[in-house]
């Protein structure tokens, strides 16, 4: 999740506790007029309202298919190849940044893509109040911000309480994709998702890119100026095998 959200919270949402996560800062972000029209024209077709109970899926998309939650899908790029290149799956997309709610929205509208939902709030807060206990088919955390100065390392977003919090989310079979071009916050990664006992490594390590996980624009030249691109790719264990030593979620 790259940059804030310049509006307030929604009226009645719930503050984060001390246990929460607040992996972003409050900052005014630039829109563009095209980016703010899409957000007020089309965010009541494709948006999603924060309220902390648990999202009807068949309701939200009118049918029935396994959903995907993406954290902080920047611009929305990634999000439209990945949806259009599995229809069969819906996805929900949190972002707090409102240029790239807009710029997604507009994209979304423009493909007639129709198994994508936008949601304008707190990661954390969405994914305790909102998504059910094993309801999930997969989590994408695709270049989380780095937060690279040690002192901030509190503020990166997969820390051990939201990665239970995320794994208690998953269906059995289900997965948890995470990439980052930050070597440091990699290995952090890898030692949280590893300790999270109702997870287990598909790889020994990092994982190869999945064909599903297109190259941004912008890591495609990271890629060629040498910088090192990590993939994580981990499943949700069934209940019987990740039950001892597991862990209490934020929020449960």
């Amino acid at each position: 999740m790259s940059h804030p959200p310049d509006g307030a919270p929604a009226p009645g949402a719930p503050r984060l506790t001390a246990q929460s996560i607040r992996s972003f800062v409050l900052r005014q972000g630039r829109m563009s007029s095209a980016q703010s029209r899409a957000c007020e024209a089309l965010l009541p077709r494709y948006g999603i309202d924060y309220r902390a109970d648990a999202l009807d899926y068949a309701r939200v998309f009118g049918r029935q298919a396994p959903v995907v939650v993406e954290i902080g899908f920047g611009m929305g790029e990634t999000t439209v190849q990945i949806a259009a290149a599995m229809p069969e799956r819906d996805f929900i997309g949190i972002e707090v940044h409102a240029p790239g709610v807009g710029a997604l929205l507009k994209v979304l509208e423009q493909r007639a893509i129709g198994n994508v939902r936008v949601l304008r709030h707190d990661a954390v807060e969405v994914m305790r109040d909102m998504i059910a206990p094993g309801s999930l088919a997969g989590v994408h955390v695709f270049f989380p911000d780095p937060w690279p100065k040690a002192r901030h390392h509190k503020r990166r977003l997969l820390q051990a309480p939201f990665v239970a919090l995320i794994a208690s989310r998953l269906a059995p079979g289900g997965i948890l994709h995470c990439a980052t071009d930050w070597q440091d916050y990699a290995e952090q990664m890898l030692a949280v998702l590893a300790a999270e006992p109702l997870l287990a490594n598909t790889a020994d390590g990092y994982a190869a890119r999945p064909s599903y996980r297109p190259l941004t624009k912008f890591e495609a030249r990271g890629i060629r100026l040498g910088h090192q691109v990590f993939d994580l790719v981990f499943r949700r264990l069934p209940p019987a095998a990740g039950a001892q030593g597991a862990g209490r979620p934020l929020g449960d």
